[in-house]
């Protein structure tokens, strides 16, 4: 296992770590920005995508309603920026692991590389869950208990900051699997000791399923749910991996038979002219 190579010139090392730095950072900005000038003429569109849901749901005479001058202009705007650097993750994410690869054993990058794209796919899927299967059935939940003479008109902005909170609590949440392979993977916690622990597992997934998102039972549970399902899957990658892990560990240290002494005997003379010329001495 070779170590990366140490720079000889510290001072030289830092500065063009720091300009690398700078350069993934320019090219992170700049195509988030690319991302936003293109979607932004059709910003309004963006915004009537997301808004969707709601609006499916809403009773008839009711609709969404803007308190403040600029919303009708930056909400929309503000929507567009959001779906630009959700769709440009992939590459920012590879930004970031061009600038720490250099200094990553190789054993560390063929766990990171598969890690990054499940990590990537769990999260849009966490959004995708969100949008299709959440925002329909909470949404509808609040409609049919508006208490009588109540009109339900929301904000575009309270909507905005709304849909931001369970489209991240969403996506992180679907992380489970990666949190518990990391753990497993760097000694931190055993699968079989995480598996003891279950039970504080479902206590814990339902505390932060309340606290994420709102005060409704059904949100919670639909949060909570597969919060529990990709933790036991995460478990189950975690288990195959310490095992092959083991198993690869005790065939190193198994202690070779004769044959396979003779075998690397042969091999390390037929290799290695010195101990020829000694062996044809001795015959």
């Amino acid at each position: 296992m070779s170590e990366p190579a140490a720079n000889p010139n510290p001072e030289g090392g830092f500065v063009s770590h720091l300009i690398e730095l700078r350069n993934r950072l320019m090219y992170a900005l700049g195509a988030i920005g690319a991302v936003f000038l293109a979607l932004a003429p059709f910003s309004n569109r963006v915004y009537a995508l997301i808004a969707q849901p709601l609006i499916d749901v809403l009773p008839p005479g009711m609709s969404m309603i803007a308190t403040e001058v600029a919303s009708p202009f930056l909400t929309p705007l503000k929507f567009t920026l959001a779906a630009a650097v959700t769709l440009t993750i992939p590459f920012l994410l590879y930004q970031i692991w061009a600038f720490v690869a250099p200094g990553l054993y190789k054993h560390e990058k063929r766990l990171v590389v598969p890690l990054v794209v499940s990590s990537v796919l769990l999260f849009y899927a966490g959004m995708a869950f969100a949008y299709f299967v959440v925002f329909p059935t909470v949404f509808k939940v609040f409609v049919d208990f508006l208490p009588p003479g109540v009109q339900m008109m929301t904000d575009i902005k309270s909507y905005l900051d709304f849909v931001f909170s369970m489209f991240f609590a969403f996506g992180i949440a679907f992380e489970v699997p990666v949190a518990v392979v990391i753990l497993s993977a760097t000694g931190v916690v055993n699968p079989e000791t995480l598996a003891e622990k279950r039970p504080y597992v479902i206590v814990g997934v339902f505390v932060i399923a309340a606290v994420l998102t709102p005060p409704d039972v059904a949100s919670q549970f639909m949060l909570a749910i597969p919060m529990l399902i990709l933790f036991e899957i995460g478990l189950l990658v975690a288990r195959l991996l310490h095992r092959r892990r083991a198993a690869s560990e005790a065939s190193e240290n198994k202690p070779l038979t004769d044959k396979e002494m003779t075998v690397v005997l042969d091999t390390y003379e037929k290799e290695n002219p010195v101990s020829r010329q000694r062996k044809k001495r001795k015959e």
